[in-house]
């Protein structure tokens, strides 16, 4: 994983609480990244070229059609409960 260099903090930890991470810590890995790992955070550009734009572009597509159709059975099932209360 590659970070954004967007500045650094120091902090204080005992001794203790750094042989626990160093346990954890992957080969390779830093310390901010391990702390990402076990936080779940991740850097969304560890996403980039995981699929092509044409993949990308018909994933949307899907996605709009899909809420699509959740929106207009929504408005069915509200009207049928309106018609039902009526």
């Amino acid at each position: 994983m590659k970070l954004n260099q967007m500045g650094s903090k120091n902090i204080s930890i005992s001794e203790d609480a750094y042989l626990r991470l160093s346990e954890l810590k992957l080969k390779n890995e830093s310390f901010t990244e391990l702390i990402y790992r076990l936080t779940n955070k991740s850097n969304v550009l560890d996403l980039r070229g995981i699929m092509s734009e044409d993949e990308g572009k018909s994933i949307e597509k899907n996605i709009r059609e899909s809420r699509k159709m959740s929106k207009e059975r929504v408005d069915r099932i509200t009207d049928e409960l309106n018609r039902n209360v009526s």
